[in-house]
């Protein structure tokens, strides 16, 4: 019988985040992929804990991701652990969930920290519908195409981005989606030195110009606003009218319904259908 994958999420700054069921989680299992071995050791031991590790990261996905499917298959069970948040976000852990969904190998997913849902709900922004983008392109052409596909986007727009990057992605953004649009720039969260920047992204370029600030951001940018309905005419509404009333409805009737569904005036349409 195979054993199970746990994706294990890991405190993104501040250890105290690690939850007591992830800690079971990672005393119980019979090895840890780890994103990086040497920063999930900080970790186990913070715990008080010992576990043979083994590096799973973007470059040996294929390779390592084998072998962990391997152990699997034997009857192992395995934490699959990043340097910091949650297993498969914006992750190489992806491949290795669906490599195991392929093999029919369970996967148990455990809650807990994740850095774009931290900063989504302190951003002060919508937050009933938004998208998460991750890191965007790093060839610049691409990068702008990308966000020109995004130009019309309503949701609220997540990012994640490198301090050294982070002047020249500004720039970016505020060319394709204009001055005026908001943003929260939330640096180092969970973490001694915290910062949630929230302004526009006029003030954001102006803010970090000729600086390469400290820290990983998540990037919260506000969603286009909403495009307009179809707009209707006093004929298309006059034509609405004369369809209700094929149905049964009075000239009265057909008028106040036309009307609403149309967005249309009821006083106007009512004294064009009195002309018909």
């Amino acid at each position: 019988m195979a054993g199970t994958l746990y994706l294990v999420p890991t405190p993104i700054g501040n250890l105290g985040d690690i939850s007591r069921r992830s800690a079971e989680t990672l005393e119980r299992v019979d090895f840890i992929a780890a994103e990086d071995t040497r920063v999930t050791l900080k970790l186990l031991n913070h715990l008080g804990l010992k576990k043979p590790l083994i590096s799973y990261y973007r470059h040996n996905a294929e390779e390592a991701g084998g072998q962990v499917l391997d152990r699997l298959l034997a009857g192992e069970s395995c934490a699959l652990c990043t340097d910091a948040g949650t297993p498969a976000i914006s992750d190489p852990g992806e491949e290795l969930v669906a490599l195991c969904a392929q093999h029919e190998v369970p996967v148990e997913a455990l809650p807990g920290p994740c850095a774009l849902v931290v900063a989504l709900s302190a951003s002060a922004l919508p937050t009933a519908r938004f998208v998460f983008e991750g890191f965007l392109p790093m060839n610049r052409k691409n990068r702008r195409a990308r966000l020109e596909a995004l130009a019309g986007e309503e949701r609220t727009m997540l990012f994640y981005e490198a301090p050294h990057k982070l002047t020249a992605t500004l720039a970016d953004l505020e060319e394709a989606f204009g001055p005026e649009r908001r943003i929260s720039l939330c640096r180092e969260l969970t973490k001694l030195h915290e910062e949630i920047l929230r302004t526009t992204l006029a003030g954001a370029v102006e803010r970090y110009k000729g600086e390469t600030p400290r820290g990983e951001f998540v990037l919260v940018v506000e969603g286009a606003p909403a495009q307009a309905g179809e707009e209707y005419t006093v004929a298309d509404g006059l034509e609405r009218v004369e369809t209700l009333r094929g149905e049964g409805l009075s000239r009265k009737d057909a008028v106040k319904q036309a009307a609403k569904e149309l967005g249309l005036s009821r006083n106007e349409l009512y004294a064009a259908a009195l002309e018909l």
